[in-house]
């Protein structure tokens, strides 16, 4: 590689201006989600673990729980430690998304639309619109160790573990930043960079996993530590850092190395190939389509069948541990005991177990359902969709396509997520036949739900495209908050509590399933799309410029 100079990076500075400007809604989206997640979660288990003992005997069952121990690492007894525990792992995958968005947005997004072939025209040097998305990403990292850091704050924790925690999320998020910024030399499209960025975490999550699964635990019981494999992933050096229970920043420093060693490989590899091509060469597709692609139902099938099989993958692994967990809740006593059954509205724990589970496992099969959806959006401004009309495929025949594939993928993603569930369960509990069917109908009547949210998006996305990537997620993220997961223990007015469309959802297994709450949802979610089809009819699209 030749030697840089300042030429190579001039007009940075304008572009990370533009670059900025025009990430200031999704990124300040991508902060509030994240800090009200942290926030709320922080104060449920401050609230539902306040009593010592208790909180010791869940971070026992979690510590010396082989399958727990995938989601991460306990440090002993404290509720930051706790929360980390079960939440570490989204935030960083989170962070991580936002990081790999924001740089491929500004990069090879810009190539593929033809946006960088006109900027490049200007007095632009040859790495300066990948340094702005490289900038842009990482102060949107560093802002989010304090956003963390705050929210973790606000329920009365440790100030130097809060802000911690914030920074080992943050720092799987600058290492993203690298990532994306190689995927994006080694691809020729947005999907391609997205694709590998997101195959190289699940391998992290992997890595991480097996290093925590197979490590030890102390003879008290409540802390891991991680056998070698968690050391070769970002995600485990964020683990590492033990923000409530040692407090060891050194393995930080691991992720600001690799985020050096990949920004110069980007900018080698980058130096290797032509504006708008990727190092890698193109699959060329079959010269005749299969019969399936020839509607839009089987075309948005094939688009999103990939995000599809990930969800499907990470929901059975995690029906599977939960389900193991069943032998440790059903000898709960005390608190710990009296919140789960608060929570799930029996006096029966292991059911009122279930039920909670279930519940927030609609709410995570709602969000695979807003990412699908907001497809539509991608489709409208990227020009696909005007192919599609081209052909003679309606608007509605269009936005149909688009609405099975959620309602059926919400459909399977619940099944899977039940059956891996009730097949652990039934090893410790018996009946496993019987566990399958109470679970998957319980999951299934989830579903209305479920729809609720997606014809929000629909709705949304018709009648304000512009702004329907922000308002869908915000949406998201308030129904999860006002929702049965959290609106309980954050002490929210029923009113705001009833506004999430999962706190009418049956409370199954534990409850019988009646047809009422699940009629209405649904007729709210079908009015909700039947708008969005009639806006949807009546305004002009939002072509590419």
């Amino acid at each position: 590689m030749r030697t840089l100079t300042t030429s190579d990076f001039a007009g940075t500075a304008r572009l990370t201006r533009l670059a900025a400007r025009r990430d200031l809604y999704t990124i300040t989206a991508w902060w509030a989600g994240l800090g009200l997640f942290v926030a709320a979660t922080t104060a449920m288990f401050d609230d539902s673990l306040a009593v010592h003992e208790d909180l010791v005997r869940e971070t026992r069952i979690v510590a010396t729980n082989t399958g727990m121990r995938l989601l991460g690492l306990t440090s002993g007894p404290t509720v930051g430690g706790y929360m980390l525990h079960r939440e570490y792992v989204t935030l960083a995958v989170l962070a991580a998304l936002m990081s790999t968005f924001a740089v491929i947005r500004h990069t090879r997004q810009n190539e593929e639309l033809g946006r960088a072939e006109m900027l490049d025209s200007t007095v632009v040097g040859r790495y300066a619109g990948l340094a702005a998305g490289v900038l842009v990403a990482a102060a949107a990292d560093l802002v989010l160790t304090v956003v963390l850091g705050v929210g973790i704050l606000a329920s009365g924790q440790p100030v130097e573990g809060a802000f911690l925690a914030g920074a080992s999320v943050a720092a799987v998020g600058l290492v993203w930043v690298g990532v994306a910024a190689v995927t994006c030399q080694l691809s020729s499209t947005t999907r391609g960079a997205s694709g590998m960025a997101a195959g190289a975490l699940a391998v992290a999550f992997v890595l991480s996993g097996i290093g925590n699964m197979a490590g030890s635990v102390d003879k008290a019981g409540l802390r891991v530590t991680s056998d070698w494999p968690a050391w070769f992933s970002p995600i485990g050096w964020g683990q590492q850092t033990r923000p409530f229970g040692g407090s060891h920043w050194a393995p930080l420093l691991l992720a600001l190395l690799a985020l050096v060693v990949l920004l110069a490989a980007a900018v080698a590899l980058a130096s290797r190939r032509d504006v708008g091509r990727g190092l890698w060469p193109e699959r060329h597709g079959h010269p005749v389509a299969a019969r399936s692609l020839l509607g839009p139902v089987g075309l948005t099938w094939r688009l999103q069948r990939g995000a599809f099989l990930g969800w499907a993958v990470v929901l059975s692994m995690f029906g599977l541990i939960f389900g193991n967990l069943t032998e440790q809740i059903q000898d709960l006593t005390g608190n710990a005991k009296d919140w789960w059954t608060q929570v799930g509205g029996t006096d029966q724990v292991v059911e009122a177990y279930q039920v909670s589970i279930i519940q927030m496992t609609g709410m995570f099969v709602a969000i695979y359902v807003v990412q699908v959806l907001l497809r539509m959006r991608v489709d409208e401004t990227g020009g696909t969709l005007e192919s599609v009309l081209a052909t003679g495929v309606t608007r509605a025949g269009w936005l149909w396509g688009h609405l099975v594939n959620a309602v059926l993928g919400a459909a399977g993603l619940v099944v899977l997520f039940a059956v891996s569930m009730a097949l652990t369960t039934g090893q410790v509990l018996g009946d496993t036949r019987g566990q399958v069917a109470g679970l998957v109908w319980a999951g299934l009547a989830q579903l209305p739900g479920v729809l609720v949210v997606g014809a929000s998006v629909v709705a949304i996305g018709c009648a304000t495209p512009r702004w329907s990537v922000p308002v869908s997620w915000a949406l998201m993220l308030s129904m999860l908050v006002a929702g049965p997961m959290f609106g309980p223990s954050l002490n929210l007015p029923t009113p705001v509590q009833d506004l999430s469309p999962f706190t009418h959802g049956p409370q199954a297994p534990a409850a019988a399933i009646t047809a009422g709450p699940i009629l209405a949802l649904t007729a709210v979610a079908v009015g909700l799309a039947v708008t969005g089809l009639l806006v949807l009819r009546h305004r002009n699209l939002t072509l590419p410029a």
